[in-house]
């Protein structure tokens, strides 16, 4: 006899812990390395001292992102672990209560009372506080808040990120590195924002002129903030 058990399906939404935050680590990565990087190239600063800028932007802002990420993703889960602490302890003191809370959540998405009681009943007697946290609290093992792995997804990332306008200054003469960095940073965002599209299931084209358009506008603004101040000192 054959097994009717369905395999599991694979939904985006799994991914969507680390891929912010790798996305947002590499964009920033780009965006801002490369923007240092114009800014001071555009202030008539040695190749030396373009490369030691653009390293100390690279340490500085994975550290920064990897920081951030923890702090921010600590805080939301803490907020996580607080709500089941209470919502276990409910459970302890007034299970019935809670069983009916749950019954009518489930009487809201379009169940009759009499089933909705009983599926209330079923999930409750196979773990109640997962049933609560999931559709009561919407925590979900797939979105729960998981601080180390955005903080060196974020890190990361920002460092890979990073590295690509790096790599066009050492190979860049003098006279066209703003042009070689610029060039080749808009097109990595562009690649970037397709890249995330993709795995995420939205419009390559939207995502790769998202990031585009902040790149250049990024690069464009620090390039006249270091010409100005290049050419005043």
């Amino acid at each position: 006899m054959k097994s009717t058990q369905m395999p599991p399906e694979s939904h985006r939404s799994e991914h969507i812990g680390w891929l912010r935050a790798a996305v947002l680590g590499a964009n920033d990565g780009i965006v801002s390395t490369a923007s240092l990087v114009v800014g001071v190239a555009a202030a008539n600063s040695s190749h030396q001292s373009i490369l030691i800028t653009g390293v100390a932007g690279l340490v500085a802002g994975a550290m920064s992102m990897a920081a951030g990420e923890y702090v921010s993703v600590s805080s939301q889960a803490d907020t996580e672990n607080a709500d089941l602490a209470r919502e276990k302890s409910e459970l302890a003191s007034n299970i019935e209560f809670e069983r009916a809370e749950l019954a009518q959540i489930y009487v809201g998405r379009g169940l009759e009372p009499e089933l909705a009681s009983k599926v209330a009943e079923q999930l409750m007697a196979h773990d109640a506080l997962g049933a609560h946290a999931r559709d009561e609290l919407g925590i979900t093992e797939a979105l729960s808040a998981r601080p180390i792995q955005a903080a060196f997804a974020s890190a990361g990332a920002f460092s890979v990120g990073a590295v690509l306008p790096l790599l066009m200054v050492l190979i860049s003469l003098p006279q066209n590195l703003i042009a070689i960095v610029s060039i080749a940073s808009l097109a990595f965002l562009i690649v970037l924002g397709v890249v995330a599209a993709r795995v995420g299931g939205a419009n390559i084209w939207k995502g790769a002129l998202r990031v585009g358009f902040w790149g250049a506008l990024a690069m464009a603004l620090t390039a006249g903030i270091g010409a100005l101040f290049g050419t005043t000192v």
